[in-house]
């Protein structure tokens, strides 16, 4: 019992952590293409230190991974978990709120 109360605060955590509108534009952006941290903050809109630390977050619970080209350091979805998280959760938000034709299917 223990063992799976620790596994759904986890989850929970996991879930904690995209509940962030910051991190989902990063994860967002990651899905089709690695970005170092000055091109995050400019296609966002977002200051440098503000991006590394939503990439401290996201690489906190293992949604990101990093590697050094040079002095840049780029960021990519780490597996396709990620990327089907986020997938499925866009599908049921609009399915459910904007463009779905049928909420009871």
């Amino acid at each position: 019992m223990i063992e799976q109360r620790q596994e759904l605060n986890r989850v929970a955590g996991y879930f904690k952590v995209l509940s962030d509108c910051s991190r989902i534009r990063i994860l967002t952006l990651l899905l089709n293409d690695e970005y170092c941290v000055n091109d995050l903050a400019a296609c966002l809109g977002m200051s440098k230190s503000a991006v590394s630390h939503q990439l401290r977050i996201l690489r906190s619970e293992c949604l990101v991974k990093s590697h050094r080209v040079g002095k840049q350091v780029f960021y990519s979805i780490s597996d396709t978990y990620v990327q089907e998280t986020l997938t499925a959760g866009k599908k049921h938000i609009l399915r459910y709120f904007g463009g779905g034709s049928n909420r009871n299917e």
